[in-house]
């Protein structure tokens, strides 16, 4: 390994820190990153990602420039936001996420132990003020994508839990499980539109069988459904109506006005059925 002092002690930058003892301190660095990600990542795949920040960390050496949202450190920044981003999709934690750039703290540390380098320490102790202000950075941007992430994820769910149902000519079902909330309601809403004019339905039934209670503000999200689908023409029936709810809508005092409420589902296709001219009979 090349000789740790600089020529002149004082000005040695922790770049050359880094340069002089690259193959020991990439050996290092992979080897402790690796072993904290608890076999997680393979050596070959830790060793990739810490040689393309090894590579832009020193490219970002200006000499005492130590600010990583400076200029010189903006290619070292967009390579560990990608990296961020893609620990965040893959399911690694915060900590997990950091620690390939925190080993390299304790690669070099070792390195400096085991030649009681003085300047080397003062070069360390600027290094690693950096290396904090990476590791940061890597979980601010972590922390980002996450919640990017599950607001997609929790978008998803309210598409994939408000199915629109073509029942019958002109008639649709919107079969509503859990609680109604404002941002649901909205899925809800253009979901429900969204059939309405796709199938030329005049009739659409929202079941709230799913729904575990009716309060003033549900009954309110389901108004304005219904009337949203008066907009276009059709006429909406609500079932689901049980006992306990019916009970809580009359103690509330919430009207329904004009719109037909039916105990079960099947009281609702009944009633839209012959709404629509059919009927149903039992065959003999």
């Amino acid at each position: 390994m090349d000789d740790l002092h600089s020529p002149d002690p004082t000005e040695q930058s922790w770049g050359s820190l880094l340069r002089t003892n690259r193959e020991e301190v990439l050996e290092k660095w992979t080897q402790t990153a690796a072993a904290n990600l608890g076999g997680r990542m393979t050596p070959a795949e830790m060793g990739r990602d810490v040689d393309e920040i090894y590579s832009a960390l020193v490219r970002a050496d200006t000499g005492d420039q130590i600010d990583i949202r400076s200029a010189a450190y903006a290619d070292l920044r967009s390579l560990l936001t990608e990296l961020s981003r893609t620990r965040a999709r893959q399911g690694f934690s915060p900590t997990e996420t950091a620690v390939g750039v925190y080993a390299l703290k304790d690669a070099v540390l070792e390195i400096l132990e085991a030649h009681g380098d003085l300047p080397g320490y003062r070069a360390f102790a600027r290094l690693s003020r950096i290396v904090d202000d990476l590791g940061m950075f890597m979980l601010e941007t972590y922390a980002t994508t996450r919640e990017a992430v599950i607001a997609e994820q929790a978008e998803a769910l309210l598409e994939l839990s408000t199915p629109v149902v073509k029942l019958w000519d002109g008639i649709v079902a919107l079969p509503l499980v859990g609680t109604l909330d404002s941002a649901r309601t909205q899925v809800v809403m253009e979901a429900l539109l969204q059939t309405l004019v796709d199938t030329g339905s005049e009739h659409a039934i929202i079941d709230i069988t799913g729904v575990p209670a009716v309060d003033t503000q549900v009954a309110q999200h389901l108004l304005k459904t219904v009337q949203a689908a008066r907009l276009l023409g059709a006429e909406c029936i609500i079932s689901g109506i049980r006992p306990q709810i019916a009970q809580t809508v009359v103690a509330l005092g919430i009207e329904f006005g004009d719109i037909h409420t039916k105990a079960s589902l099947a009281d609702a296709i009944l009633l839209a059925m012959r709404r629509s001219g059919l009927d149903v009979v039992k065959s003999r």
